[in-house]
């Protein structure tokens, strides 16, 4: 039997392998496919303080080997999470993190505040990343003075486990996650969707409303390979993987280079039972390689260098 664990702090999980957030809905949806709490975690859609529409559509766009979105962050709001989205959630026998996404630096903490009095919610992902909304969102995370600004504002109302989702869409990811760590963050992931956009010849026209918006799947796996490379080298606190993830293989190449953990996102709208597979298959990978703990690999590639 090998060992798949990892912990952010004092908070353990029982392996690597979470959900990214806004490709698995709240886990009830995906009830019909796998058993959830057989996961190291969730990570639950963007929640805000006010509900949002989201952008217009469309919305969505294939594109070669990823897709383009621009959903916007379509929620019903912290009341409506509170109320209906909680009770169902708290049921489930792994971790539940909520991704949270705010305009303002006081909308962040409001809404770190009131997952804080959530008992079955240990850690939030701070989102400062997203390329999809108008106001905030990635304005935080690509500016400096920003990012530390709403890091530190959370960290002192929030006294759960804290990851920041960092923004590919910066000349220095190694900067951001070091402002991360020195303002409080026990963890970060990364990275969130490149920008990008597409044009449909047939009507002359952008394949989505906003014109750009966040490219995502195994198109963007180099890049965000590369980021977890120079983050984990950067920080000392965790470092969740995520990025075009949709094999085991791909998971693999992610904990090797200096990810303690990776989140599974585009591969779940091809296959619901992706993370369930890319868990057993990471399984196989030590068992084949004679490692009996997946915290024995991690950086591997610094270790051999």
């Amino acid at each position: 039997m090998v060992k798949l664990g990892f912990n952010i702090g004092d908070l353990n999980f029982k392996n690597p392998v979470l959900t990214a957030s806004g490709t698995f809905g709240y886990g009830s949806e995906f009830d019909d496919f796998i058993d959830v709490s057989a996961l190291g975690g969730i990570i639950l859609k963007g929640t805000t303080l006010e509900p949002r529409e989201g952008n217009p559509y469309p919305r969505m766009a294939e594109t070669p080997s990823g897709m383009l979105n621009t959903v916007g962050l379509q929620n019903k709001g912290i009341d409506y999470f509170e109320k209906y989205i909680y009770p169902k959630v708290k049921s489930y026998k792994t971790n539940v993190i909520v991704n949270i996404n705010g305009s303002y630096v006081n909308d962040y903490v409001a809404l770190a505040e009131r997952i804080n009095s959530l008992a079955k919610i240990p850690a939030i992902e701070l989102n400062i990343s997203c390329p999809n909304v108008k106001m905030g969102g990635m304005a935080f995370g690509t500016n400096p003075a920003s990012a530390r600004e709403v890091v530190k504002a959370v960290r002192a109302k929030y006294s759960g486990k804290l990851i920041v989702k960092l923004s590919p869409n910066v000349t220095d990811i190694a900067e951001f996650a070091r402002i991360a760590e020195g303002e409080g963050a026990d963890s970060v992931s990364l990275i969130n969707t490149l920008l990008g956009m597409a044009v449909d010849a047939r009507s002359m026209k952008p394949s989505l409303s906003t014109v750009t918006g966040g490219l995502s799947g195994p198109a963007i796996k180099p890049v965000a390979l590369r980021m977890v490379w120079q983050a984990a080298k950067a920080v000392k606190i965790p470092v969740i993987g995520i990025g075009g993830i949709m094999t085991a293989g791909d998971a693999i190449e992610f904990i090797l280079a200096g990810a303690s953990a990776i989140q599974v996102g585009t591969a779940s709208f091809i296959d619901p039972g992706t993370s369930i597979m890319i868990i057993d298959g990471m399984k196989k990978y030590l068992e084949e390689k004679g490692f009996s703990d997946i915290r024995d690999i991690i950086g591997y590639i610094n270790k051999t260098a």
